[in-house]
């Protein structure tokens, strides 16, 4: 069975309990998560033959993240133990008109001082009909920009569909280089991107009239932006978008959009109120977009099935997506009453 790689970091994610701010009292939640991983878990879910390339330490929370990961049918294999540190990153939920924080201590961690040569591509790309990465590896450090490329020229050469979700991280962007010269390299080797406006702007310089923090959202505005990525980009074949329409922090609006160079499809919205945990929801959509459009039958339902999945996401705690692709389904087909199975 051919399988889907993906390549990133995963953190310990640590969260005060319920929708307290930091040390409000002295506890945190302590979950794993990162968004290849992310992505790597809910395909999983979804039956497909995954595997997870990173790099950890040799040390007992590396060892119970690794472990995570087989518990969800996630190949580890391919992780390379080295350096000296996990990641870590701390979350802050809002509430109502409190926006959720997030605050990173990832500096140094092992991922962050790889280069290449350290994973051997050839091997790890066996075999492989998928290989999915975001924005954010290249964001951490040079070493990881270096190997992104390093990996994606390999997937060329093999002809491995690769799909990058590009996802702009402000806080991470400090290693010298401005995150449009890195990413616009990265960019050329990309069939599948999944992308923001605010992404489009900051990781390719390609600007957007569109206020996201309006709480509506204009998607005609999308095939605008799908066409200047496709005339940018002549190798991409799709653009996904997901909309998210914040009311507040409790309550979003969530739908999406699907860009070929000849046709555009939107998903139906979502209106998610009381959310109980939004972080994910991107990498969510990211793999339910993946999932369909390897086993869905077209476009549109590639589209539907990704928001679904990402609207749903919305209602579980912590980084992964722990739904069945049957679950998703029966959301895209309509039943959102939420009624008891038994």
């Amino acid at each position: 069975m051919s399988k889907i790689v993906t390549f990133g970091e995963i953190m310990l994610r640590l969260t005060p309990p319920g929708r307290e701010v930091i040390l409000q009292t002295p506890q945190f939640v302590a979950t794993p998560g990162g968004a290849e991983a992310n992505v790597a878990i809910s395909l999983a879910n979804y039956g497909e033959n995954t595997s997870y390339v990173t790099a950890l330490p040799e040390n007992p929370i590396a060892d119970a993240i690794v472990g995570e990961l087989k518990r969800f049918n996630v190949n580890t294999e391919n992780i390379i133990r080295c350096g000296d540190r996990v990641g870590t990153y701390y979350t802050q939920t809002g509430s109502v008109m409190r926006p959720s924080k997030v605050i990173y201590d990832r500096a140094h961690s092992s991922i962050a001082e790889v280069k290449p040569g350290d994973f051997d591509w050839d091997s790890i790309l066996e075999d492989t009909k998928w290989f999915h990465v975001t924005g954010i590896t290249p964001a951490i450090a040079s070493g990881t920009a270096e190997v992104t490329l390093e990996a994606l020229k390999k997937c060329r050469e093999k002809s491995i569909t690769v799909s990058c979700d590009l996802n702009y991280r402000k806080k991470l962007w400090k290693w010298g280089k401005p995150p449009v010269e890195v990413m616009s390299e990265v960019a050329k080797y990309v069939d599948v991107m999944i992308a923001n406006e605010e992404d489009c702007q900051k990781c390719l310089g390609i600007e957007l009239d569109v206020d996201v923090t309006s709480g509506s959202l204009d998607s005609s505005k999308y095939r605008a932006l799908a066409s200047k990525v496709m005339a940018m980009f002549p190798q991409v074949s799709y653009l996904a978008v997901s909309l998210r329409e914040s009311v507040s922090a409790d309550h979003n609006n969530w739908s999406g959009v699907l860009a070929t160079r000849d046709a555009f499809y939107q998903s139906r919205k979502y209106s998610i109120t009381n959310i109980v945990d939004r972080i994910g929801g991107g990498d969510s959509f990211g793999s339910g977009l993946i999932y369909g459009l390897n086993h869905l039958d077209g476009d549109q339902a590639a589209i539907d099935f990704a928001i679904a999945a990402s609207a749903i996401k919305h209602t579980i705690y912590g980084d992964f997506n722990r739904v069945s692709k049957e679950d998703v389904l029966t959301l895209m087909g309509g039943d959102a009453s939420g009624r008891v199975q038994r």
